[in-house]
């Protein structure tokens, strides 16, 4: 059956919550948390909606027909008849969905609009407008790491400044979600992922995604097997800065980054505003003496500098670690473009909380400290970790998603007390560190149960530390090989760490035991 053409100028006009999406016949691909957002959005705009997916959430199975969009799972190696008979005039995919998927490659090559979650959430944003008339504004934050707590961090500067605001997207909350809240927002802080950011490449409308402010934190390999190579990854992270209206914010010391916005199309107006851990240039934000100073925004940036806090503060929050610094110096960046005051900043970081699973110390007993990062799910990620606490016994491993590990060992690794390598391409890790790092002892961890992995980490690790060790799960790797996801594995390895802990002290309270996670 010939698919009814919708025109181009009907997809441009559809710029708005109040345009007319009535009738319009929309596949949406995926049924997560993003892609229920998505079709319960079209659905309630009156949109035609089939969702397709592998599988489906049973609560997300059993609302579907309520909000009146249909549902078709099965097998997507293929492309499925059930899409092509509803004669789609645009497809709109979740993020999972790679460039090359067959169900990606046949809607392009049928020419029919796709779309991701973000596109759809910029046209329909003035659902909910703010006091003035206006629609709320936008902030990306992406990078290979530290996303979701510079997330975090901005939305909460901005939140202690007066502002409302809510941290949304890759982070966990549809920025579809937000977009809809009846109580409305003056800005949304929008993680993006470089999935989300390739779909974001594809606008061809005549009001793009256009953020007051981006930041791309830093770049190494990651997601290769997604996006084919890691020049179409660096690609895709760059368009985080396409029509940038105010700050265009980059990190100094990764050159990748300068160049991404040297080579951006930003409006007229935009000021690239640079951070790192060294003394600031005029327009940047750096470190001097221990202290944060921002030399972007304030009249004088040539000649004098706004103090943000102090390396001492930091540590207290458990943020003085490098590269949590640099986290720091972007959110301050984006939240100081907004118009947040240097005190709204300061409050804010005393009173904020790292995410579970990111260097989050579990326990020190008997001299042995006990650190989870399993969000450490890359090499780049592990490396920040591992220059945190050099000398550790490292735990590592999982799924490398196609990335080589070998440029961490020799760099990194090679400063281990040890390594207990975990996880379904522990071939590759323990050849890395025979090449590149053959004096650090290696244990594989051959245990391949879930229940049973991080027990035999744990008793592994016992018999390695001494007074003074750290033992570090940064894995570098993707959890879904014996986990569920990386909280599920720092969960795991946290209640392994107190159980031996409370073994050793015959079940009697340590006073130097972390407390529970949540307590």
């Amino acid at each position: 059956m010939a698919r009814a053409i919708v025109t181009d100028a009907r997809l441009d006009a559809l710029n708005s919550w109040h345009a007319d999406w009535k009738g319009l016949r929309v596949v949406v691909l995926g049924l997560s948390m993003t892609g229920f957002s998505v079709a319960d959005t079209l659905a309630e705009l009156g949109a035609d909606v089939l969702v397709i997916s592998e599988s489906a959430d049973e609560e997300y199975a059993r609302l579907l027909p309520v909000i009146g969009a249909g549902l078709w799972t099965g097998p997507l190696d293929t492309v499925p008849e059930a899409l092509i008979a509803h004669r789609p005039d645009l497809v709109v995919a979740s993020p999972g969905f790679a460039p090359h998927h067959p169900v990606i490659s046949w809607t392009r090559s049928e020419g029919v609009a796709l779309w991701g979650d973000l596109e759809l959430a910029w046209r329909v944003r003035d659902k909910v407008r703010r006091p003035d008339g206006s629609p709320h504004e936008w902030i990306l934050v992406t990078g290979t790491n530290g996303k979701t707590t510079t997330t975090r961090l901005t939305a909460t500067m901005l939140q202690t400044a007066g502002y409302r605001v809510a941290p949304v997207g890759n982070i966990g909350v549809p920025v579809l979600d937000a977009v809809r809240d009846p109580a409305g927002f003056d800005v949304l802080v929008v993680e993006v992922s470089s999935h989300q950011l390739w779909y974001l490449s594809l606008q061809t409308g005549p009001e793009p995604v256009s953020p007051w402010a981006s930041v791309c934190l830093n770049l190494a390999d990651d997601h290769l097997q997604w996006h084919g190579s890691f020049a179409a990854y660096r690609d895709a992270k760059a368009v985080v800065y396409s029509h940038t209206r105010t700050a265009c914010v980059y990190n100094k010391a990764d050159e990748a980054t300068r160049l991404m916005v040297e080579e951006a199309d930003v409006v007229e107006g935009a000021r690239a505003i640079g951070f790192d851990l060294g003394m600031p240039g005029p327009s940047d934000l750096g470190v001097v003496e221990g202290i944060l100073v921002d030399r972007a925004f304030l009249d004088d940036r040539r000649n004098s500098a706004l103090e943000l806090t102090t390396l001492e503060e930091l540590s207290r929050q458990q943020l003085a670690a490098p590269h949590m610094v640099a986290n720091v110096l972007a959110a301050a960046a984006l939240a100081r473009s907004v118009g947040a005051e240097p005190a709204a900043i300061r409050e804010a970081l005393s009173q904020f909380r790292l995410d579970p699973h990111r260097i989050e110390v579990v326990a020190t007993s008997t001299g042995v400290t006990w650190v989870d990062d399993s969000k450490a799910t890359n090499p780049h990620a592990a490396a920040s970790s591992l220059a945190a606490y050099p000398g550790a016994i490292w735990i590592v491993g999982g799924q490398l998603k196609g990335v080589d590990i070998s440029d961490l060992v020799a760099t990194r690794g090679i400063l281990a007390k040890a390594a207990l390598v975990i996880g379904v391409d522990r071939t590759e890790v323990l050849a890395a560190f025979a090449r590149h790092a053959p004096a650090v002892p290696v244990f594989e961890v051959v245990d391949t149960e879930t229940e049973d992995v991080m027990a035999q980490v744990v008793e592994l690790a016992t018999k390695i530390a001494s007074d003074g060790d750290v033992v570090l799960l940064a894995p570098a790797a993707a959890s879904f090989d014996q986990f569920t996801s990386y909280a599920d594995r720092g969960t795991r390895f946290a209640d392994a760490v107190r159980t031996r802990i409370g073994r050793d002290a015959g079940g009697r309270h340590d006073e130097d035991q972390a407390p529970p996670a949540g307590a």
